[in-house]
Order: structure tokens, then sequence, then C-alpha cells
């Protein structure tokens, strides 16, 4: 079933776990996503990068119609709709929801441009996750920025954002260093913000730090890296000499199903759709 973040995300707030989002950027992807999300009764969420889609209106048919076929809560979010034109084409698309990332802007103009984004998304039912605070990269500088409480509290006031994106010591892609997240940091938010929480950058953070960062309060965690490495991993693990090439989509997908159904463990999402 097709249904808006939002809803799962408060569920998830509401009862004390997390629902895992994971990349996708083709057909193989999705159908691996879900077949995860029916073995683990979860509830789901399919990532959608523009930069990684090149036909977001074709793309964004095949991720609602696999979703309505689920008997699984299934989401579709741009993430990190880089551009007003962007959002636009993923809600023309059919996304249920849009990830709007400003975080490097100035505060006000970080909240100026989201408040704008929600007026629209929600005047046709579309869930709107918001950053404050900065989520870096692990292949350069981190450049992370931490949230800080009282501005996040005044963001979701003002912007009317359904989901909160947060900086707690998380990169994108492959950690760089030791994984150090600030759970100080995030009890304080999950307990002044009154909106769902987000958790970008998860791949490689370790699963204890992922797990109790979802019991403290995170109700999204997004997963790229980690499960691309699962299908690489599956290629690698067989032979694909010969006619062994021929297995290739089914590894793929063996691959990220595997990885998604450890994230859907480790969220305590399992069971919950």
């Amino acid at each position: 079933m097709l249904v808006s973040m939002v809803k799962s995300m408060n569920e998830a707030k509401k009862k004390g776990y997390c629902v895992p989002a994971f990349g996708v950027g083709n057909e193989v992807n999705v159908r691996a996503v879900l077949d995860a999300a029916e073995a683990k009764r979860s509830p789901v969420i399919l990532l959608v990068m523009a930069m990684n889609t090149p036909d977001m209106q074709y793309f964004g048919r095949i991720c609602q119609d696999l979703g309505v076929r689920a008997s699984v809560p299934v989401s579709v979010i741009l993430d990190h709709g880089a551009t007003y034109e962007e959002a636009m084409k993923a809600i023309q698309a059919g996304f249920t929801d849009i990830m709007i990332d400003r975080s490097t802007l100035p505060y006000e103009e970080n909240v100026a441009q989201v408040k704008e984004l929600v007026k629209a998304a929600h005047a046709i039912g579309v869930g709107v996750e918001g950053e404050l605070g900065h989520v870096g990269f692990g292949d350069n500088d981190v450049h992370n920025a931490f949230t800080v409480p009282s501005e996040a509290v005044d963001f979701v006031e003002r912007t009317g954002i359904d989901a909160l994106a947060v900086s707690i010591g998380t990169i994108h892609g492959a950690y760089k260093g030791e994984p150090n997240l600030q759970f100080e940091l995030l009890e304080e938010l999950a307990a002044k913000v009154g909106v769902p929480l987000a958790l970008h950058g998860g791949s490689g953070t370790g699963d204890e730090n992922l797990a109790r960062a979802c019991r403290m309060g995170i109700n999204k965690l997004n997963i790229a890296y980690d499960l691309y490495r699962g299908a690489i991993d599956a290629i690698q693990a067989v032979d694909c000499s010969g006619n062994g090439a021929y297995g290739l989509f089914a590894y793929i997908h063996d691959g990220i199903k595997k990885t998604a159904e450890h994230f859907m463990d480790l969220t305590g999402s399992t069971g919950k759709a």
C-alpha cells in the first residue's frame, strides 16, 4: 500500500521504533527492498535521488505501481531535493513525500525556502522533511554541523515540516574514521522537537550505534551505501564465469534483500506492518 511517510513515521514515533529508508535507482533495487519488507512485515521508505534518476516521471510510476501492490506501507520520497524544480517534478511524478535540503544555506534562507515548499506540498497531501545542521560526506572533509535544539524547535514551528533530518555525527557514504554519535544531543532533540526525526548517513555507523539511535528517537534511517555494498558482496560471493553471468540481477536482488532485512531488524520495524 502506498502511504505518506508521515503516517509511518508518526506511528514509529508513537511506538518507539524506526522506519528504514533505502536508496533505490532502478526496478531491481525497488523489488528487492519491497520483497524484504514483505518478508519482514515492515513499513519501508524508498529514497530516490534526482541525480541517480534520469527520468523521474517514469521511475516514479514504477515505484508507485509496485508500492500500491505491496501489502505493507510503502512511501516514496525525493532525497535531498536540491532545487524547487526537482521538488515539483517529484510531486508531479507521484512521490508521496519530498525531502528538502537547504542545510548549507544561512538559517533564515533555509526557513524561507523550506516554508515555501511545505505550503505547495501540503496543498496536495505530500509530506515534507527538512534538514537542520548538516551531514557531510565520508570521501571528502566531513563538514558536519550539528543540529542546535533551540533552532530545531523554531525551524519546525516556522516551516511546518512533517519530519526533521538532524545532524548528530553520521556522514554520507563510507564512514571516515571512528563513528562518534552525539547521543546526548539526540536525547535533547527527541525531547524538544515535536515531529519525527530522521538520520541521514546511516551506512558505516555501526549496528550498535544505529540501534541505540533508533531506540532514542530516530524514526527514519537512511541507508544507501551499505545497501549497494550488500549487492556487491553478493556478486563477489558467487562464480560469475561462463553462464554464471546470467544470474547477475538475481545476485543483486538477493544481496539487497538480505541487507534490507538486516536493517529492518536493527531499526525495530520488523513485524510493525
